[in-house]
């Protein structure tokens, strides 16, 4: 636009400039001058117009690609944890034999606790569990009394074999184990045996029950 408006402003100054050199030789026409004014005019308001409307649309603003949205990942086979498997059952404990099924006489393990109490408890601990140290022999070579629970070797041994020790003690030898024969009566020492297989645990008073208390004869040839 600028370029054009130069060059239809320096031909009208050279048309003006031709006009003024020739009007020294050439009478002047008033009306003729302004007719010529008037179509040099004209003429740019012709060239403006067509030169605006040549002007071209401003360029259109590029429009930012728009990235791929991202698929999602496959986990590989090497990524996938397995899944967690079920905690398997908890069994459920066997259930304890009660004293019904060992077939001990209620009245009895009352009575020989009491007797236990009175007369064992001082050596052998209040529920049977005997002191510390007692596998070890003191200083005269004899050993300490041991547990009557079921964690030593009392139920090792038979009714009839316990009734004797209680009754006659150990040897002066190996245990302090008094006699108390005349000191308690059978009923006494019945019932303090049936109070101490009480304290068994069930897989202990089984054992005994088979492999001691009722050990099958052998056979004979």
């Amino acid at each position: 636009m600028r370029g054009m408006k130069s060059s239809l402003t320096l031909a009208v100054l050279g048309n003006q400039q031709r006009k003024s050199s020739t009007s020294a030789f050439m009478p002047i026409n008033t009306k003729g001058n302004k007719s010529l004014l008037y179509v040099l005019l004209a003429g740019m308001v012709v060239v403006l117009i067509a030169g605006c409307g040549e002007s071209k649309p401003p360029a259109a603003a590029p429009i930012p690609a728009v990235a791929p949205a991202a698929a999602p990942e496959t986990p590989s086979a090497g990524s996938i944890s397995p899944a967690a498997e079920p905690a398997p059952p908890i069994a459920a404990p066997a259930e304890p034999k009660n004293l019904a099924a060992r077939k001990l006489d209620p009245e009895k393990i009352k009575r020989g606790e009491a007797v236990y109490r009175a007369n064992c408890a001082n050596c052998h601990g209040p529920n049977g569990e005997a002191t510390p140290g007692w596998r070890n022999p003191g200083a005269d070579g004899r050993y300490p009394p041991p547990p009557l629970d079921g964690s030593a070797h009392a139920w090792h041994h038979s009714t009839e074999t316990l009734e004797r020790m209680i009754r006659v003690g150990s040897p002066a030898d190996i245990g302090g184990m008094p006699s108390w024969d005349g000191k308690l009566t059978n009923q006494q020492i019945d019932d303090v045996i049936v109070w101490i297989k009480s304290l068994w645990p069930d897989e202990v008073y089984d054992i005994w029950h088979k492999e001691i208390e009722n050990k099958p004869e052998p056979k004979k040839n």
